[in-house]
């Protein structure tokens, strides 16, 4: 199979890399690619949707999966769903929710594969009750350098399958997903809607709402100060109970596309504090509503290459974790570097986070998540590097899937069971035959 040379980057749009991309269209064809050239290294990659370079492999073999995408057996008793790697998770919303079932844990987009998702351990809203993906994946089957198909869970090779869950794609391509979907009896969510003055109201009701509902959320205004900093607007959701008119479908969203690349300074400072104002204005302090899951789970789908807002040059998301405890002093901290900086973030989204899956380089972990969504500038790289230095200061981490920039120093400090996962790597692919820029540039 020849390789088409094309260059490619994350959904941030930085970095890009020049790689060789191979489309297998059935799994028995990924043996044929693998090796196929000469001491030529490899990536899977699903649909771009992770920001960084964690999909990206300059000047070597990106394997693109988006057409592994069958779904192979559902069982409508327990929800247990296998399917290829790549399949889309919009596509299993499509087929399954009209039937009861919905994702068990989903990232704020739908389009991407549950490959990917397993390969990052995607976590979502519902993190503080259920975790990450992880914990509800039964089995997968990798294709590992040696040219054998694997099978792994948490009963069989039980180290390779804790390494795989979270491992960035890097200890193989994962062929096939077995994991368990979540009942429902409505396509709709009931959201309660809560604006906070400043941020001790937005960590208190956190910790005092957060385990009434599976799943909750906050957006933060990072440009709010005095007696309104760290104020925000949380959302706590439940699946809504069955109502009228086929409570297991929704209208079709309307999608709109961004046909153009922005111009340079149309997102500013300016522009801004505008729609923080007119976003955190708009909610009444307290107001209950139905609304449907992709409105709750994924806004900016309705918006296809959404990512063209922040032009050529493209954008950094910044997401990192901090421990419970240290929570209040942390976000602080870093909001307050923010704000002296002058670089302030287009999205601001924070979330409390449970238990971790057991995946070795899984990145939850009982605590509170910010992510931060930065227009590329030069003297942005410097302020991410303090956002890490008051992360590692707490024992926090950043997450490798949104990350295009994390020095290996720092990676090798954030991550304690990188030795374990490094071993087990080591075993299963002593060639390094599957590695990504993401692995060259933090040491993986």
């Amino acid at each position: 199979m020849q390789p088409v040379e094309q260059s490619l980057s994350g959904w941030g749009r930085f970095p890009r890399a020049r790689c060789s991309l191979y489309r297998p269209e059935r799994i028995s064809e990924v043996p044929q690619i693998i090796g196929f050239g000469r001491n030529e290294k490899y990536i899977a990659r699903g649909y771009g949707r992770s920001y960084g370079d964690a999909s990206l492999n300059h000047d070597n073999g990106v394997v693109l999966m988006e057409r592994m995408d069958r779904f192979l057996s559902f069982d409508p008793d327990t929800g247990i769903l296998r399917c290829e790697a790549g399949v889309q998770l919009a596509e299993i919303i499509k087929y399954f929710l009209p039937q009861g079932w919905f994702l068990p844990v989903t990232p704020g987009t739908k389009f991407c594969s549950i490959g990917a998702c397993v390969a990052c351990d995607v976590h979502g809203k519902n993190h503080h009750k259920d975790g990450s993906l992880g914990n509800f994946v039964e089995e997968i089957r990798l294709f590992t350098p040696s040219g054998e198909v694997v099978r792994g869970s948490r009963k069989e090779n039980v180290d390779l399958f804790l390494a795989t869950i979270g491992g960035m794609g890097l200890t193989g391509i994962i062929l096939e997903v077995t994991f368990r979907l979540r009942p429902v009896k409505s396509a709709y969510i009931s959201v309660d809607y809560i604006r906070t003055k400043d941020l001790d109201e937005t960590l208190a009701s956190f910790e005092e709402l957060d385990s009434q509902y599976t799943y909750s959320v906050g957006w933060l205004d990072c440009l709010a100060r005095g007696p309104s900093f760290g104020r925000g607007l949380l959302m706590f959701g439940n699946h809504a109970e069955p109502g009228e008119l086929s409570p297991l479908r929704t209208k079709k969203a309307r999608l709109v596309t961004v046909p153009f690349d922005f111009p340079p300074g149309i997102l500013n400072k300016y522009s801004l504090q505008i729609f923080n104002l007119l976003y955190y204005n708009m909610q009444k302090p307290r107001k209950k509503t139905l609304v449907d899951y992709d409105k709750f789970f994924y806004p900016l789908d309705k918006v296809l290459q959404w990512n063209r807002i922040y032009g050529k040059k493209g954008f950094l998301q910044y997401q990192c974790v901090v421990p419970r405890k240290s929570s209040v002093d942390a976000l602080t901290r870093i909001l307050e570097a923010i704000k002296k900086s002058g670089i302030f973030p287009f999205l601001a989204v924070l979330k409390r986070m449970g238990s971790s899956s057991g995946g070795i380089l899984s990145f939850p972990m009982p605590g509170y998540t910010l992510a931060l969504d930065f227009p590329f500038k030069n003297n942005v790289l410097d302020l991410l590097t303090t956002l890490d230095e008051i992360v590692l200061g707490v024992r926090g981490r950043v997450y490798l899937a949104k990350d295009a920039r994390l020095s290996p120093e720092s990676f090798k400090l954030m991550y304690p069971n990188l030795d374990r996962w490094q071993k087990i790597k080591a075993g299963v692919d002593p060639q390094d035959v599957f590695v990504s820029d993401l692995a060259k540039r933090v040491g993986l």
